[in-house]
Parts: structure tokens; C-alpha cells; sequence
């Protein structure tokens, strides 16, 4: 079966966990689903970035589509016009749009992957007119797609309450963890972690998310305020976004603003090194449609804590400290109480948590996206 996928949202650095899940769904499709031919759409941004992590694979070909995904207005006119065309001339059989939004006229049958409903629970993370244009081509994909994926149980529970599709046309696909981050760093990186990239050698809790409001990372940065008795430092990986002025405030406030290192972008090596140098990985997001970070942490061994929110129970399971409401004194006391831990209770926690995050596998994502377009496909 040809199936064609449209990379046409893609930005690679810039678009979060649906990069990480594009791209590591896809390497499994090539690899364990050999029956499925895929043609990948990209744009003038991606498509060197696909090709250099997927031409290894010989049921892979690539398409270019010469448009910029940051122009919002001409990807989306291009996805909605010109895109299907280029399907029909290629001979797909069916088209898989993993990045919320696909068009709303295709000349096959067509499955959309909606991570999330986000935008609706937390729309200060988008400007009104993206807001909008998001709005109605995320309703217009799952009214007209063949099927919808999604990445948990409430993330489809918001779905077909949001969007009114019905139960059997939405498909959960958990996501996973590489197999680096479950891999031990050596004493010589983490050393060189902190000579070249923390620039520190006091101990530290990580956070690992860019600045929208949902992610609420300022409430971590006021939870950190009240544990200045402790020696850690706190390090905030990810970019500015549009929740960043709280995070400045509250970063105001703090008696030693130095003691808090930004980090816009690392590599994965250092991403890896820094999970498993940290104390304590802390994630105070109020929405999540997976909230990959948290296995990550898991597989790297080190204990999290998080809110129970959204989705993060279905992936930490009982393997992870949990804050029941959005407080800083909460979360500042959950860090608290995981720093105190024996070295046993450590080790056992922390035994539970990577046997947890072992159990999620692209392989088995890939598995579950391949029947679902596979049984799309033979619609037609």
C-alpha cells in the first residue's frame, strides 16, 4: 500500500513533540512495516531534515513542496490546494496528515493524527488569528477525515467531546522513549555537561518544556523560590513562548536569579546527559495530549514529579510524585519529599518508573498507525 504522508507543518526545533512524534513514528513505520510505501510530503524547511533521518530506508521516497511552513497562510493554502494534486499524481492510496490539520478535499482516503485539543483548554498560547484558523481546520479534519489518531485516552475523550466524531474513528497511539535515554551517560560527559554546557557543579532540578502558558513553568520557577534552603540550582530547558513575561516575573522575584539556567536548545546528547544528571525532573504543565518529557525522565532513572493533570497519569502511572492542584507550595513540598528520599527508596522508585517507560515502544505505535491505515486504505 502507498501511503503518503504530509510533513507540510513541520519545523524542525520548533514544533514540539510533533516533530519527536513524526519523526520517530515514521522511522518505525520504515522499519517494521516494509508492506507500507512511504511517499513523504515535505516543505523547504523539513525536507533535508526527513531525508537525513529516513533515507536509510528503501520503502521511503521523498517529495518536495516548495513552501515555508513559518508563512502560516501560504503551507496552509498549499496543503488545502495544491497538496492534493500532488497525492493523486504520486498514486497514493491513502494520506496520513500528522500534524492536526489536512485537507479538507483529497482524491483518497485520508487519516489525521489531532495530538491533542489543547488550543481550546489554553487558547493564550495562540495569537486570535491563529487561534481561529486552527479552530476551524482541526474541526474541518476530523469531521472529514477518514479517521483520527490521537496520542492518549483523554486526548481522545477531548476529542469526541470537542469536535463530536464518534468513539471508533479515534484511535489512541501511545508514544515512547528512544532507547538513549534509557542508556547510562559516562562520568567524562556528565563532566563535561557541566563544565561546557551548565557552566555549575551544584546539584539540580530540570524542567524541560518552552514557555507557553500551559505549561506553566512559572509556577515552578515560584516553587523554586521557596526551596533557597537547598543547594540545587534549577535548569529550565526550552524557548520563550507566549507564557514567558510570567515566567520573567517570577524569575523577578527570586532572591538569586542566577541560581536559574536557561537553555533554549541542546543537542540530544547533552538533552540525555541533562536527565540524567538531574536531581529531580519537575513538570508543572496543566495540558498534556502524552506528555513525553515525563517517560523520558523515566527512562533516564530520574524521579519525577508532575501535576495530575490531562494525561500525565496514563504514562507516570504510580511511578511518579504527583501535585494535586496548581500550587507552588505543593509542588515545592512533592520536590522536597523526592531530595529527602533513602538511597533505597530512591532505587526502588526509580527501578519502577524505567520498567514503566520500557513498556511504551514506537515499534508498538507504529503497529497500531499501520492498522489504521491500512484498514483506511481499503476503503477506497
Amino acid at each position: 500500500m502507498k501511503v503518503g504522508v504530509n510533513a507540510l507543518f513541520l519545523i524542525p526545533g520548533e514544533v514540539g513533540g510533533s516533530e519527536t512524534y513524526l519523526v520517530e513514528t515514521l522511522r518505525a513505520l520504515a522499519a517494521t512495516q516494509p508492506d507500507l510505501e512511504l511517499v513523504v510530503f515535505t516543505n523547504l524547511e523539513c525536507d533535508a531534515f526527513l531525508c537525513e533521518r529516513l533515507d536509510e530506508f528503501p520503502n521511503v521516497s521523498f517529495q518536495l513542496v516548495p513552501v515555508r511552513a513559518r508563512n502560516r497562510a501560504a503551507r496552509i493554502l498549499t496543503e488545502q490546494f495544491k497538496l492534493p494534486g500532488l497525492v493523486r499524481e504520486a498514486g497514493v492510496q491513502v494520506l496520513w496528515s500528522p500534524g492536526y490539520t489536512a485537507p479538507l478535499r483529497a482524491p483518497c482516503p485520508q487519516v489525521v493524527s489531532i495530538l491533542d485539543m489543547q488550543y481550546l483548554s489554553h487558547p493564550a498560547d495562540l495569537t486570535w488569528p491563529a487561534w481561529l484558523a486552527t479552530h476551524t481546520l482541526v474541526m474541518q479534519a476530523a469531521e472529514r477525515c477518514d479517521h483520527v489518531l490521537t496520542l492518549s485516552e483523554f486526548a481522545k475523550r477531548e476529542i469526541i467531546r470537542e469536535a463530536g466524531v464518534a468513539p471508533e474513528k479515534v484511535t489512541p497511539t501511545l508514544l515512547a522513549a528512544a532507547p538513549d535515554f534509557f542508556e547510562p551517560v559516562g562520568p567524562e560527559t556528565l563532566a563535561a555537561l557541566r563544565r561546557e554546557v551548565l557552566g555549575f557543579a551544584e546539584p539540580f532540578i530540570l524542567c524541560v518544556a518552552h514557555t507557553y502558558p500551559h505549561k506553566n513553568v512559572h509556577r515552578l520557577v515560584e516553587a523554586f523560590a521557596q526551596l533557597g534552603d537547598l543547594p540545587h540550582r534549577l535548569v529550565l530547558v526550552g524557548r520563550p513562548q507566549r507564557g514567558e513575561r510570567e515566567v520573567q516575573a517570577a524569575l523577578a522575584r527570586l532572591p538569586d536569579a542566577t541560581r536559574v539556567k536557561r537553555l533554549e536548545r541542546t543537542t540530544r546528547a547533552d538533552l540525555v546527559a541533562l536527565y540524567q544528571a538531574a536531581d529531580v525532573f519537575a513538570f508543572p504543565s496543566l495540558y498534556e495530549g502524552f506528555g513525553l518529557p515525563v517517560l523520558e525522565a523515566m527512562a533516564a532513572g530520574t524521579p519525577v514529579v508532575a501535576m495530575r493533570k490531562a494525561s500525565i497519569p496514563e504514562v507516570g502511572g504510580e511511578a511518579i510524585a504527583y501535585c494535586e492542584q496548581d500550587d507552588a507550595a505543593e509542588l515545592a513540598g512533592r520536590i522536597r519529599e523526592i531530595l529527602v528520599f533513602s538511597a533505597e527508596e530512591r532505587k526502588v522508585r526509580l527501578a519502577s518508573a524505567r520498567v514503566r517507560a520500557a513498556s511504551f515502544s514506537w515499534a508498538a505505535t507504529a503497529a497500531t498507525v499501520a492498522d489504521v491505515l491500512r484498514a483506511v486504505g481499503a476503503r477506497r
